[in-house]
């Protein structure tokens, strides 16, 4: 069978969409459950990071090699299978390379299979576009959903018990044993910022700073470049106002 789908977008447009304009984190609002409920210290965030990012990244990659192989009435039962089975193989890895961790990550790791970030990219984008778009797509959009994730750890993490980086040894091996900044010595926890409300509260501020940075944007654009008026405008002489 013929491919007749063309690419409709630049690879410059998909990394701007998936870090920021359309970030599934801090825009779609997806995937709130693992991201709230295990973003309280950095290791944590960015092990639940880098495995939603591999899972999308395979499934968008599989989904767009089978994408006319699959008739539309059993895609949904066929992406869901897809989506299972790249979460299998993160689940082993990291059951054989970092357990410790998996085990603090504990009912998340096999939650990904229902994240709607990943079923929402295989549908919506791989589905319609050749490997290498839905690779990058993937590649980006999770990479955006990790990125909001560590930066929402380390405010917790920091916030809640004064350090940074701690145990990250439990994700990279031996070489990061040494890598937890104590900030604040002495520091007295503060729990709320460690449990799930504290997370909400958090993830609130990071939501108002991206739309506070996107309105000063747009104010610069249009002071760049204000919009042109067409025509010569008329003086209302008849009706009321």
């Amino acid at each position: 069978m013929t491919d007749t789908t063309q690419p409709t977008v630049k690879a410059s447009q998909i990394a701007l969409q998936g870090l920021w304009k359309n970030n599934p984190a801090l825009v779609q609002l997806l995937g709130l459950c693992p991201l709230l409920g295990v973003s309280n210290s950095v290791v944590n965030a960015l092990g639940l990071g880098i495995a939603t990012m591999l899972v999308v990244m395979g499934s968008n990659i599989a989904v767009s090699l089978i994408r006319h192989q699959v008739s539309d009435a059993i895609r949904l039962p066929v992406f869901v299978m897809i989506i299972a089975s790249f979460t299998t193989c993160i689940e082993l890895l990291m059951q054989a390379y970092t357990y410790e961790l998996y085990r603090i990550l504990g009912i998340f790791i096999p939650l990904i299979v229902t994240n709607c970030i990943i079923l929402g990219r295989a549908d919506a984008f791989a589905s319609k576009n050749p490997v290498f778009l839905s690779a990058l797509d993937g590649f980006m959009m999770g990479a955006g959903f990790a990125a909001v994730l560590v930066v929402l750890g380390g405010m917790r993490e920091f916030i809640g018990q004064g350090t940074l980086f701690a145990n990250m040894d439990l994700l990279l091996g031996p070489v990061a044993q040494d890598w937890t900044l104590i900030i604040i010595p002495d520091y007295k926890q503060f729990l709320f910022a460690i449990l799930p409300p504290g997370a909400f509260v958090f993830m609130g501020f990071l939501i108002a700073l991206k739309n506070i940075i996107d309105q000063k944007a747009e104010q610069k654009k249009l002071a760049k470049n204000p919009a042109s008026t067409t025509g010569s405008k008329r003086v209302r002489v008849t009706g009321s106002v």
